[in-house]
């Protein structure tokens, strides 16, 4: 995953910082020097969680793509399904890089006959010691593509991704998402 930073990014970090160098100097005032080791590792752990955490909350809040004329076409003769559309940052800030995932699901699915264990999908640590079943076949299928990298602010750019189609997916039902990091 690219992450391009701007100006929040660097913000939170400092005070994360800030956060960890305080923590630091009260560690190492401690009068009691048993102390010092936990209090160390505590305050490196809670300022680097801190940092992961507000790093995907600034890229979820100034990182905004939307998707745009997204088409798809399936090709029979090589059993392939073509999705093509545009996508554009409608942020103040650069992108990095923009995934596009895309989720089939199979008929039944779409049309509300949801069973319990439609959903369910195996780990496959039981296949490992049964043999996988050749006879299985998934009702739903997702796929993420990465269709752009260093998208400027108001940048668009137009994508096509395809991937093989099941030919025993009937009237299927899309639910396509674009992210961006």
């Amino acid at each position: 995953m690219i992450t391009l930073f701007n100006i929040w990014h660097y913000l939170v970090l400092g005070i994360v910082l800030v956060i960890f160098i305080i923590g630091l100097i009260s560690a190492f005032k401690q009068p009691k020097k048993k102390l010092v080791f936990p209090m160390l590792v505590s305050v490196s752990l809670i300022s680097l969680l801190a940092a992961v955490f507000s790093i995907l909350v600034v890229d979820k809040y100034t990182k905004n793509v939307k998707l745009y004329k997204m088409e798809n076409k399936r090709l029979l003769s090589i059993e392939k399904v073509i999705y093509t559309g545009i996508v554009k940052n409608e942020g103040k800030y650069p992108i990095g890089e923009v995934t596009f995932e895309i989720k089939l699901v199979n008929k039944g699915h779409a049309t509300g006959n949801v069973k319990a264990g439609s959903f369910f999908s195996p780990s496959g640590f039981a296949d490992f010691f049964s043999g996988a079943d050749v006879l299985y076949k998934p009702q739903s299928i997702t796929k993420e593509f990465v269709v752009a990298k260093n998208l400027g602010p108001g940048e668009a750019k137009s994508f096509r991704v395809y991937f093989d189609y099941p030919p025993y997916f009937r009237s299927v039902a899309h639910f396509a998402t674009v992210k961006g990091h």
